[in-house]
């Protein structure tokens, strides 16, 4: 039987995006990302909730978030969770959950430094950034506006 491992956020970056390369010279990209969600409850009050995801790029990608992210943006983010799992010095277990992205689009209409023509087109299908980035309308975001 076939299995899924998909995440999908959209949310506004919580910090300036940190961009470092691994021994081999890869560049690897994270940045924090907060989700609101918004609700009555059954007395009538208004709620919102925040929901902050750690997002990790690599490659291409990552330069282009490094690049083109800053503090505030909204962006949508689709890849995997990752867990990873380490004890720590005091003996007790540690995990963090994160995003491993393959999928980032600036949302807003920020402005941005246009790519270079031959490369926009690459750029897009590689990392869901860059000329048409900023074509998404809500409606075409399922679930965006329920619950």
């Amino acid at each position: 039987m076939a299995s899924v491992n998909k995440m999908i956020i959209i949310g506004n970056l919580g910090g300036e995006p940190e961009m470092r390369f691994t021994p081999n010279g890869n560049p690897v990209t994270s940045f924090r990302v907060a989700t609101n969600w918004r609700y009555t409850t059954g007395q009538g009050e208004r709620r919102e909730e925040t929901e902050w995801f750690n997002v990790v790029t690599w490659n291409r990608l990552a330069e282009q978030c490094n690049q083109f992210l800053t503090k505030g943006r909204l962006v949508y983010a689709e890849g995997r969770l990752r867990t990873h799992t380490w004890e720590g010095q005091d003996g007790q277990k540690h995990f963090r959950n994160e995003i491993v992205a393959n999928k980032v689009t600036f949302l807003d209409k920020q402005a941005v430094a246009p790519l270079p023509e031959e490369r926009a087109e690459e750029a897009e299908a590689e990392a869901g950034a860059g000329a048409g980035a900023g074509e998404l309308e809500p409606e075409d975001i399922p679930f965006l506006g329920e619950g």
